[in-house]
C-alpha cells in the first residue's frame, strides 16, 4: 500500500526560506541554515522536505527553476482569525510580500495568502466562529 507521506520544495536560499516558515509559526530547530537538504516532521505523519537548487544540480544539471509560481500552494491553518492577522502582520513586517491581504471570506474562515522568498503562495487561514 502506497501512501503520501511529504511534500518537497526546492529552494533558492535554505537560512531565508527557514526564516520565513519560522515567522509562520513552524518548529524549525537552529543549526539547519547550511544545510542543502532538510526534512522537518509537521505532525499528522507528515513530513516537508527542502532542498537547494545546488543539492539538485548535483544529480541534474540542466534542471532550472520555474519562473512562474501558482502550480503548488501551501496552508497554514491558525487557531482563530487574529492569529491570521498577527502572523500576516509578522510576515510583511519582514519584508515579505503579500497575495491577498486578510479578509472574511464568504465560505467562513478569515483568509490571508503570503508569498515565500521562492515565490510559492502560502495560504493563512482560521474559522471565523473560532472569535
Amino acid at each position: 500500500m502506497t501512501a503520501l507521506d511529504a511534500f518537497g520544495m526546492i529552494v533558492a536560499d535554505m537560512a531565508e526560506t527557514l526564516a520565513f516558515y519560522r515567522l509562520l509559526g513552524l518548529d524549525i530547530p537552529d543549526g539547519l541554515d547550511s544545510e542543502q537538504h532538510v526534512d522537518l516532521d509537521v505532525g499528522g505523519g507528515v513530513r516537508f522536505m527542502l532542498d537547494t537548487e545546488e543539492l539538485i544540480h548535483t544529480f541534474e544539471e540542466s534542471w532550472v527553476p520555474p519562473t512562474q509560481r501558482g502550480r503548488v500552494g501551501l496552508a497554514v491553518r491558525c487557531a482563530d482569525p487574529t492569529e491570521v492577522n498577527g502572523i500576516f502582520a509578522r510576515v510583511m513586517a519582514a519584508g515579505h510580500s503579500a497575495h491577498l491581504e486578510p479578509f472574511d471570506a464568504f465560505w467562513g474562515q478569515r483568509y490571508a495568502s503570503v508569498i515565500d522568498p521562492n515565490g510559492v503562495i502560502v495560504d493563512l487561514y482560521s474559522e471565523l466562529d473560532a472569535a
